[in-house]
């Protein structure tokens, strides 16, 4: 797995590409926005915020407008209003300096296999339900026989139900797993992001269980 770091200080970019390398990712480095934006397609980016040239939330939206790469931002802002705002401008998670190298490499893992990254269990990459399919190599959604364009968080929630079709998903659940454990904000964020999918696939495709959370429907099989 590629990854991309962009951290302007090399007393923490040098040490931390090495303690990468050594858990078998491969690592660019880059010192500022624009070279992270020029940077060659990485499997997932490790974005500081404090950078000498570009403010790093314009680089988290740009990278997030060109594709749907996972975002881990570093930050050294710790209030929560901060945090919030970070994940849903399109972060898929966020630690605080300073932090342990061990909790990073897990975040990293558990921030891969929640957007289908990093799969080495052989499973099939490609999730198929009726009209709709998933290539999580690509994180390409086809539905129709149109490709449907999602924000991350959106591919993510979609990923999570549809791997497991006609499955209640609790709302807590759907939070902790999809967005993170440490979430601060509003489970409507969870509302929003349902009806944004029903508007661009299927109004259908996804069933509100009153009380308790959602479940993406499964084909119907047979004559009506």
């Amino acid at each position: 797995m590629r990854l991309l770091l962009v951290e302007d200080d090399p007393t923490i970019s040098v040490p931390l590409r090495e303690g990468l390398v050594r858990e078998g990712f491969e690592v660019d480095v880059a010192s500022t926005g624009a070279a992270a934006l020029a940077a060659a397609d990485a499997d997932l980016v490790l974005l500081d915020l404090g950078l000498p040239d570009v403010e790093g939330r314009v680089v988290c939206q740009e990278l997030r407008a060109r594709g749907a790469v996972p975002i881990i931002v570093v930050t050294a802002r710790g209030d929560e209003i901060d945090r919030v705002v970070l994940l849903e401008m399109g972060a898929d998670d966020y630690v605080v300096k300073p932090f342990g190298f061990r909790e990073l490499v897990a975040r990293i893992r558990a921030v891969l296999r929640r957007t289908g990254g990093g799969s080495t269990d052989g499973s099939d990459p490609t999730i198929t339900v009726g009209p709709l399919s998933i290539d999580r190599r690509t994180r390409t959604v086809i539905h129709a026989g149109e490709v449907v364009a999602l924000t991350p968080k959106e591919y993510d929630l979609l990923v999570y139900l549809a791997a497991d079709p006609g499955t209640v998903k609790g709302r807590d659940q759907l939070i902790h797993d999809v967005w993170d454990e440490h979430w601060w904000g509003s489970t409507k964020t969870l509302d929003v992001h349902v009806a944004s999918l029903r508007k661009k696939l299927d109004p259908d495709l996804i069933e509100t269980v009153r009380s308790v959370g959602y479940r993406l429907r499964e084909p119907a099989v047979g004559p009506p």
